[in-house]
Formats: C-alpha cells, structure tokens, sequence
C-alpha cells in the first residue's frame, strides 16, 4: 500500500498544512480540561465568578479555535484524498490502455472495472480518515495520558490494565478481517462480471429465455458476497460493544479510586473531572485508531489489487534505439506486407493458432483469406497491428519487421475493421471520427456514401450530429458494420484488414460497397477475411487456411484445380455453375 502513497506528492503542502491544524485542534482539546478543572478548584469551589468568566471565555476562545482548526482539516483532507484517486485512476487507465490483448485477458474486463472504480473508492475512504486520525489519534492519546498522571498518577494506573486489553481486540480482529476483505473484492468482482454479461447479452438471453438462469447466476454472486460481508461485519461489529464496555467500566474506576482519592485529600473535585475527560480522550483515541484498523485490512487487500495491475508490464513494447528514440518512421504508403513463416498460439494453449505462415500481399491487390472456423483467420489479422505478439517468424512492412516499429505509427497505417461492429456512444460524426479525428464534413459523408450508408444516414433526424446509443444498440448489424467500415475509410489508411466485415449486409449492398470500393483502395494493401466465397471470388490472391497452416494460396481457378479445402468451401456454398 506504501506503493501508492507516491500520488500523494503533489499534494505535500496540503497535507503539511493538514498536520498543522490537527496538531492545534489536539493541544485545545487537551487544554480544555486544564482549564475546566481551574474553574471547578478555584472558581466554583471558593465561589470568585469574576475567574468563572474569565476562564469560561478562554474556554470558548480555545473551543472556536479547535473548531476551525477541524473544519479546515476536514476540507484539506478531502482535498487530498480526491486528488490522490483521481491521479490514480488516470494513471491506471492509462497503464491499462497499454496493455496487449494477452493482459486484457488476464485480468477480465470486469476485475479492471472494479479496480479502477471500487478498490481505488476503498483508498480514498481509508486515506480521508488516515489524514483525520495518524496526527489527532496518537497526540490525544500520548497527551492524554501526560495531563492525568501531572493529575495523579496513581490513578492513572487505570490505563496500564486496560490499554494492553484494548490493543489486543484491535489486533485480533484486523488479522481476522484482512483475508475476508480480500475476499470481497474478488467476490465484488464475480459479480460485476456476471452483472456485465448480463446487461451485454440481454438480448440473446431473453431470445434463448435464460432470464432465470441468469437470475441464478446473479443470486449466487450476490448472496457469495453478502455472506462474506456479513460474516466481516459480525466480527467488526463485536468491536464497538467490547471498547465501549472497556471504556464504561475504565469510567467506573477512575470515579471508584477517584473519590477514595479525593476522600484521602490526594486530589480535587475538578482534577477528577478533568481526569475522566482526559481518559475518555485517551479511550476515544484507541477507538479511532481500532476504526483504522477496520479500514487498513479492506484498503491493503485494495491496493494489493492495484499494485498488481501497475506491476504488470506489457508484453507489447515500442522498441528504443541506442539515442533512446524510436526508430525512423517508414514512407507513409506500404508497397508489400509479408508473413515469413510465422507461428503463434495463445497463452496456455496446447497447439498453435498458426504455424509457419507466409504469404506476401502487395500494394494494389487485395488478399482474401478463408477456411473452416477455428481456422486462424481474424487471428492472422490480429497479429498485423500487433494486438498480440507473434511466438516465431516475422511480419514485415516493405521488408521492416513490425516490432521494430513504434506501435502509434504501425497503426496509424492501418484500418482496421473487426469482425464485431463496435460504436460507441456518440453521435455518428464522432464514431466516424474515432478514425480521423480531424477528418471534415466533407471527408465523413464521403466515406458514409462508399461504405453504402449515406441514405441511411440521411434518414436518420440530425443526420451526423444524430446520437448512437452505447455500442450502437438503436441500430441493425448491416448498419453498424457500414459505419465501421467507414470509421475506417476516412482514416485512408495504407493497409486495410477487413475481419469477416460483410457478413450482415444483403447481396446487393455488399455488391454495391465492394464496387464503390475498389477505387479507394487501389493504392492500398487489403486483406480481406471472409466467409462467404462470393465475396471473396474476384480477389487477386486467396488464402486457404486449414487448422492453422496455410493449405494452399491463388486465384478462384487455380484454387479450385489445386486445393481439396477450397473447393470443400465452395461446394458447400455455390453451385456448379455459380462455382465455374
């Protein structure tokens, strides 16, 4: 937890100032008993109210100080302690954002969601209090305990027999506490997970009736949690009763030795007085700190949480050269994009994804890929931006290895378009623009029209500014992948990677789009994953995967003299005359 203090460094004069104003609300809370006692002994006793007065207005003096000194305190830290989350939240979204796929998948987006939101609250909770309590607890503590022995000393042995047993509830209950609040999270976070699935797949659960299942799921999650938050709080809950029962009983003999005290002439009514309220000081202050200690288990187990998501280094880096830039860029067109026997599988995976896989796809010529599912495809296209990183082989851009490229400039040259249309929440020009953030109006409908949804669009009320709901919900899957490919479009990008992205457009429109688009990628490499043959008929080259490897590269009719697969797919799909 240390770890993280160090986003509170640009917070060192608030939290110095913050110190300051609890050490003066300290010393008045320890001054005003002082002061009670003298107005008891000498005032109230020999009956001289003019000294009543006089220290009943310091006492109030004293009081207002100590108010505006916790007023101000309170402020700073809240100060603080929201800066301290909001740093930390941006610094862990962005370590997030450079995260490869392979941690993506290590975590759940569900377990990042959580840490981000509810581990980092847990932090800015403990750290208010912290900043309230690590000067004021221990000061009215060690005070208290100096002003009742300058009061009697012998009474103040009270305190030896009931600090140790204090100390030890507190300690007992933090070493019970801390693995059930770690727990918590993790529960939190399964049901969080299911909670997401739930709400993304709302509409294939009501369409296949798995509400109740559902339900179930959600139930479990929920009722996981609430008993292990239950069991923390039956033990957290003990805690009070046992300090306040300490602390009445603590009362009860400080009065019972008091008056024997005060009988045997040792000590005055009001250092009594001033006695009590110095040991309910010194006990308040153990209670503060046993709340503390309440906090610290859920907070460590927190930020334990967050350190490991800062700790984890992305497998996926830019490379640096000996001056400690990154390499020069390469021209912005891209004449040839090659695979030289390239291999990868996933983390854990028995058998790769891909093995030696090499094809060279050239400016001007679009490459089409096919096979069987679980073949490889969208995954041969993943490893072209580097979403993952390749085990063996080498991908190369006009003969440069893409490793050796900064990872914003490789993809700068790509659009991308995946084989699920996701949008975001927006208008439409702002999805378009997810693609160029500075492209024109004029760029927007253009790309619209070659991606066939300019008519669409122009139906819709508001036209570009018309808003989208979040992922594109309020709109058909034809629509969505239309506008995703025109995301891509008006990037102009030097490579194209169409990932299956015609699968939910009717014949027409997929006929009309590939027309409309042939003059803009002319100058442009383009893969092409596909499932349909038609789509892919008139590509330049195709590729045939099989299990991973390549089972054979050409044209429609050469594929269809020289490759079993191919030809598998296409009379599974095509006509004999269609096929010829």
């Amino acid at each position: 937890m240390l770890k993280l203090y160090r986003f509170l460094h640009p917070y060192r004069a608030s939290v110095t100032l913050l110190l300051v104003l609890l050490f003066l609300q300290a010393l008045s809370e320890l001054y005003l008993p002082t002061l009670m006692a003298d107005i008891v002994n000498w005032g109230i006793v020999t009956g001289d109210s003019v000294y009543i007065l006089k220290l009943g207005g310091l006492m109030l003096i004293v009081a207002a100080v100590g108010g505006i000194c916790s007023i101000g305190a309170s402020n700073l830290s809240a100060k603080a302690a929201s800066g301290f989350s909001r740093d930390l939240r941006s610094a862990l979204f962005t370590h997030v954002e450079r995260f490869s796929l392979q941690e993506f998948n290590r975590f759940g987006a569900a377990s990042l969601i959580t840490r981000t939101t509810n581990d980092i609250h847990q932090l800015q909770q403990m750290l208010t209090v912290t900043m309230r309590m690590m000067i004021s607890a221990p000061l009215m503590c060690a005070g208290g305990i100096i002003m009742a022995v300058s009061r009697d000393a012998r009474l103040s042995l009270v305190f030896a027999a009931v600090v140790p047993i204090l100390a030890a509830v507190i300690f007992i209950m933090a070493r019970k506490g801390m693995p059930l609040f770690k727990a918590i999270q993790v529960k939190l976070d399964k049901l969080n997970q299911v909670l997401r699935e739930t709400l993304m797949g709302i509409r294939v659960i009501r369409s296949f009736d798995r509400g109740d299942h559902q339900k179930v799921r959600f139930h479990e999650a929920n009722a996981d949690l609430s008993n292990t938050a239950i069991q923390v709080n039956r033990i957290m809950a003990a805690l009070m009763p046992i300090m306040m029962l300490l602390l009445n009983f603590s009362i009860i003999a400080i009065v019972w030795f008091g008056s024997l005290r005060i009988e045997s002439g040792h000590l005055q009514v009001g250092d009594l007085m001033a006695f009590i309220q110095y040991a309910m000081q010194i006990l308040f202050s153990l209670m503060m700190a046993a709340f503390l200690f309440v906090m610290i288990p859920r907070a460590s187990a927190s930020a334990a949480r967050i350190n490991e998501v800062l700790d984890t280094v992305a497998t996926i880096v830019d490379p640096v050269t000996i001056d400690g830039t990154n390499p020069p860029l390469t021209s912005p067109a891209v004449e040839t994009l090659e695979f030289r026997n390239v291999t990868f599988s996933y983390p854990g995976a028995e058998q790769p994804v891909l093995s030696d896989v090499s094809f060279t796809a050239r400016s001007g010529e679009i490459t089409a890929i096919i096979g069987g599912t679980g073949s490889g495809k969208s995954t041969l296209l993943s490893l072209i931006p580097r979403l993952y990183d390749i085990d063996s082989g080498s991908i190369l851009l006009d003969g440069v290895d893409v490793r050796q490229l900064a990872q914003q400039d490789l993809r700068a040259k790509i659009g991308y378009v995946s084989q699920k249309a996701l949008l975001f929440s927006g208008t439409i020009a702002e999805n378009i623009r997810c693609g160029k953030s500075d492209a024109s109006g004029d760029d927007i409908l253009r790309a619209l029209a070659i991606a066939q949804a300019g008519e669409f669009i122009a139906e819709r009320a508001g036209g570009l500014d018309s808003p989208i709901a979040q992922g594109g919900a309020d709109l058909s899957g034809g629509q969505k992948q239309r506008l995703s490919i025109a995301r891509a479009l008006v990037r102009k990008p030097a490579i194209y990677l169409f990932d299956d992205s015609f699968s939910a457009l009717d014949y027409k429109t997929a006929a009309n789009l590939r027309a409309a688009l042939k003059p803009e990628i002319a100058n442009a490499i383009v893969l092409l994953v596909a499932q349909r043959v038609s789509t892919i008929m008139d590509a330049t080259r195709i590729i045939v995967l099989d299990q991973g490897r390549i089972a054979g590269i050409g044209d429609h009719k050469q594929l269809m003299q020289s490759c079993d697969v191919y030809r598998e797919i296409v009379a599974s799909q095509l006509s004999e005359e269609d096929a010829a």
